[in-house]
Parts: structure tokens; C-alpha cells; sequence
């Protein structure tokens, strides 16, 4: 069931600007605007090479998830507590850590928040984060093209796992490698994650979550391995898939009818925040990934919490202004206040 998938400020804050006050920003630090310029390959595309290794451990995982979900009723009060809590901790590696800290750079942490996020996310197994970051960034930049390395446009299945299970397209791996890396480069706890990564996984993933019932409350290891540990990890990697797929395909676009990815209050739900997606993909800079602050945003919270203790800072925000002007000049008309 072990499957491996596939630091310095950029902007400094302006000079009247409080640490922990929300940036107005026109523009992300980072090189993750969609490229008009892009171009697909004329011709036949390449053909389809499946990943079979991948297939059958993503088949025992799911399986084994699924054996997790009947021994439920078994587990004890505590064992469920403590499973949503690894849930919760495990996201906010993706969602406030490897997205929107590293990825898009929205807002800045210091090293002992960088610390906790980058174990939350080996806790996550969703790649190693230099990955993720780079991943996501070519998405970004080449959304619903080849060059994406979840394209929507090739339907739902492989926007949600199938592009796991497959070799990359030519053009995903090509635009990979051009892109300017050096602030992942440079960030020591990305670095040393990846280069632990594999251990990391396996204690932070697997041994963490099984291990602590066990010890603490005396659930058996059969149950704790089974539901906080594997059912978790399931769990929350189709969360995170659905953002991929779910809301690319089903949804209102309030702020840009012109692109695929959609406002979805499932996939916001269940992936902590992440489901305001066609706001994402018009403001990517955004910390809060949504207009509305904390709301169905437990995401958009952790990193308020962590300002308000003074472990993030800068935090960039786009002007109500300029979302009320790309409602009225791109919008779907289906926009709400709230």
C-alpha cells in the first residue's frame, strides 16, 4: 500500500502595510498565469502508456479503504477522533502547505510553520512538495491543454486518478522542466523533505497514525491500521482529486465563464476550502483561494490563526474592487455576496 506518485519573501510587504494585514495584490509572485501563447502538437497524440504498477497498488489501496470503512462500527470513539484529526492535519499539508504556501507563494511562513506543514504533507503522500509545486504550476499555467498534468478536457476519470496512472504527456514533462523552480530550490524544509521523502511517508502516513491508538488507548493494530491509516489516506486523496475533477466540470463560474474550473460546495467542503475554484483560477494569488474569508474555508482559517500568532505573515488578498470589476467583465452572472 506504499504508492509514490507521481523561504525569502518574493514581494515585500508595502511599507505601511502591517505584518499580519491581508496584502492588496494586482498580481501573484509566482509563474502560474495562464500562457495564451501555448499551443498544442498538431497531429496524432502520443499514445497512452500505462503505469500497471500504479494501477494495481491504486486498486489494493482503494480496496483496502474499502474493508476500512466496514470495520468502522469496531473502532473505538477515540480512534475515530484521532482519525479525523490525521484527516484535517494530512490536508492542510496540501492545501495551506505544498498549494497555497508553496505553490502560489499567497502568503508567507515561518520556519516553525513551514516545519509542521511539510510533515503534515509527507503525512499527506501526495508527492514530495517540489513536486506538487511544480505540478501545479505548470496546471496553472496550462490549464485544460496537454501540458496539464490532470487536463479536465480528457474527462473525469483521468482528471481525478487516471493521470496517475499513466505516463506523462511529452508537453507536461516539457513545460516542467522550463519552469523557474529557484524559491522551492532555496527553501531548506522543501529540500529536506525531498530528499527524505520516502521515510518521511512512511512514518508520517502510515506508522504515525496506526501507531498512536495502539499505544495511547489500546485500539488493535488490525483497526488502527486499517482506518486511521489507510481509509484516512484514501480519503483524503480523493478530496483532493475532486478539486482536480469535480471542480472542473460541475459549478457556477461567477468570476470568469471563459475557463472550466467551477465554484463547487462539495469539493469546498470536503477538501477544507479548496472548492472556489473558478475564483482560484482567476485570483491564484489569493491566500484565501475565495472572497468570503473563512466561510466553508477551514483552510483560509488555519493560516488566519497562524497570522494571529504570528507564525505567518503577508498575506496577499485581491481587492474587493477588482473582483466586483472581473465579476461584471467575465462573470457567469450567477455571482452572490456571500
Amino acid at each position: 500500500f506504499f504508492i509514490f506518485f507521481l523561504p525569502d519573501p518574493i514581494f515585500p510587504p508595502p511599507p505601511h502595510t502591517l505584518p499580519c494585514s491581508p496584502l492588496r495584490s494586482g498580481s501573484g509572485g509566482v509563474d502560474d498565469a495562464f500562457d495564451h501563447t501555448y499551443k498544442e502538437k498538431e497531429g496524432p497524440k502520443p499514445p497512452v502508456v500505462i503505469v500497471w504498477k500504479n494501477v494495481v497498488l491504486m486498486t489494493l489501496l482503494h480496496l483496502g479503504a474499502l474493508y476500512g470503512v466496514f470495520l468502522l462500527p469496531s473502532a473505538s470513539p477515540l480512534t475515530l477522533l484521532w482519525s479525523l484529526l490525521c484527516f484535517v492535519m494530512s490536508a492542510l499539508g496540501v492545501t495551506a502547505g505544498a498549494h497555497r504556501l508553496w505553490s502560489h507563494r499567497s502568503y508567507k511562513a515561518s520556519l516553525p510553520l513551514r516545519i509542521f506543514l511539510g510533515v503534515a504533507n509527507s503525512m499527506a503522500f501526495q508527492n514530495d512538495i517540489f513536486e506538487w509545486a511544480r505540478d501545479h504550476r505548470v496546471h496553472h499555467k496550462y490549464s485544460e491543454t496537454d501540458a496539464d498534468p490532470h487536463n479536465a478536457v480528457r474527462g473525469f476519470f483521468f482528471s481525478h486518478i487516471g493521470w496517475l496512472l499513466v505516463r506523462k504527456h511529452p508537453d507536461v514533462i516539457e513545460k516542467g522542466r522550463k519552469l523557474e523552480l529557484n524559491d522551492l530550490r532555496a527553501d531548506k524544509v522543501v529540500m529536506f523533505q525531498r530528499k527524505y521523502y520516502k521515510p518521511s511517508v512512511l512514518l508520517m502516513c502510515f506508522f504515525v497514525p496506526m501507531f498512536v491508538p495502539w499505544y495511547l488507548w489500546g485500539e488493535t493494530l488490525w483497526v488502527a491500521y486499517y482506518v486511521p491509516a489507510l481509509l484516512r489516506y484514501t480519503l483524503v486523496l480523493n478530496a483532493t482529486w475532486l478539486v482536480n475533477s469535480a471542480a472542473h466540470m460541475w459549478g457556477n463560474r461567477p468570476y470568469d465563464k471563459t475557463i472550466n474550473p467551477r465554484e463547487n460546495k462539495f469539493v469546498t467542503f470536503s477538501a477544507i476550502g479548496e472548492g472556489f475554484h473558478n475564483y482560484h483560477h482567476t485570483f491564484p494569488y489569493d491566500y484565501a483561494t475565495s472572497e468570503f474569508g473563512c466561510k466553508l474555508n477551514l483552510t483560509t482559517c488555519f493560516i488566519d490563526f497562524m497570522c494571529f500568532l504570528g507564525l505567518a505573515k503577508d498575506r496577499k488578498k485581491v481587492s474587493h474592487e477588482l473582483v466586483l470589476s472581473r465579476i461584471q467583465r467575465t462573470g457567469d452572472g450567477s455571482h452572490r455576496s456571500g
